[in-house]
């Protein structure tokens, strides 16, 4: 896998231009590998101490300010775009931008674009700085090139809980820069278009039509599961950047209204063994992070759903108009 740019330069100006003498460092599992390295750098660089969070991070929704806000002055948040949240401490947000070579790759991406004229491109954070390069190359062979940005994402860039870059862009199909499977799942759930993946670490070039029928699947054998269930579980999450009490709050009723039981449940970090303890708990809505129903489905035993998902069981919304989850910030 490719380096990526920690920027420690600028880094190290920030932390001198705050004045700061206690840093937290905070990582994607991915980076986190760097942290050691990074933090040496820092303490040599700029007198001073550093606090690296060990804590699982899955975006700038969950940054470390509250669990570090007595104990550093600054964070530098690695591998994520800031969102319009209120953080109680200074951050630091580096994107930590993949330094990867795309040109060979885009070249043989081209036999899988054939048939669209009018395309258009995301990525995820790491690649933002080459969705230029991406958009004069295929220019460049004749295609019409697509991009906007919303208010909580850069242009073409798509996060796991947020697609709004990627909707309404009368696009014949899209291309995915990237290595995951979820965003570009995303992307062809919310389009219906066709949706070109394309691997800058593996080469490989997919259409992610077979994935995106396979997911679907399981989740219509989730949602028939969840049909049964009378007593459900509600998930919210104390991250500020997935707390959404409200919508739980309208969920409960919801399923009260129908002559369900439900509870809710407020957690940091939501995983199976949290949720052993409520045995009499027939099922759980998530209203936290929208990929833990997709991605970890097949490590809880009992249904675990989002709430469009609870809208078609308890039918309100047709089959035929299944969506991810989203968490829109306003």
């Amino acid at each position: 896998m490719s380096n990526y740019n920690m920027e420690m330069e600028n880094v190290v100006k920030q932390i001198k231009k705050y004045n700061a003498k206690n840093i937290g460092l905070q990582f994607p599992e991915g980076l986190k590998i760097k942290s050691t390295a990074i933090a040496d750098e820092i303490e040599t660089k700029t007198q001073t101490n550093v606090i690296i969070s060990g804590d699982p991070c899955f975006g700038a929704c969950d940054v470390a300010d509250s669990k570090m806000m007595d104990m550093v002055d600054l964070i530098v948040h690695y591998g994520h775009t800031p969102l319009p949240l209120k953080y109680k401490i200074p951050i630091i947000f580096i994107e930590a931008y993949s330094d990867i070579k795309i040109n060979e790759v885009l070249k043989k991406s081209l036999p899988s674009l054939e048939n669209y004229s009018k395309i258009a491109i995301a990525t995820t954070t790491q690649h933002l700085q080459v969705l230029d390069e991406i958009k004069d190359f295929l220019e460049d062979n004749g295609k019409e090139i697509l991009l906007k940005s919303s208010k909580s994402t850069k242009k073409g860039q798509v996060l796991g809980c947020n697609f709004s870059s990627i909707k309404n862009l009368d696009a014949e199909a899209y291309l995915f820069l990237g290595s995951g499977k979820f965003h570009p799942l995303g992307i062809h759930l919310f389009t219906k278009a066709p949706v070109i993946v394309v691997n800058p670490y593996t080469s490989e070039i997919s259409n992610i039509k077979d994935l995106s029928d396979e997911i679907l699947r399981i989740r219509f054998a989730r949602i028939v599961k969840a049909k049964e269930v009378n007593i459900w579980g509600i998930l919210i999450s104390s991250k500020e950047g997935q707390y959404r009490f409200n919508l739980a709050k309208e969920i409960k009723k919801t399923l009260e209204d129908e002559g369900k039981k439900a509870y809710l449940i407020l957690a940091d970090n939501i995983s199976p063994d949290i949720l052993l303890p409520y045995l009499n708990i027939e099922g759980f809505i998530v209203t936290a992070c929208p990929r833990i129903a997709i991605d970890d489905s097949s490590i809880y035993k009992k249904p675990l759903i989002t709430p469009q998902e609870l809208e078609i069981v308890l039918d309100k919304r047709k089959w035929d108009d299944y969506q991810l989850d989203e968490i829109l910030f306003q």
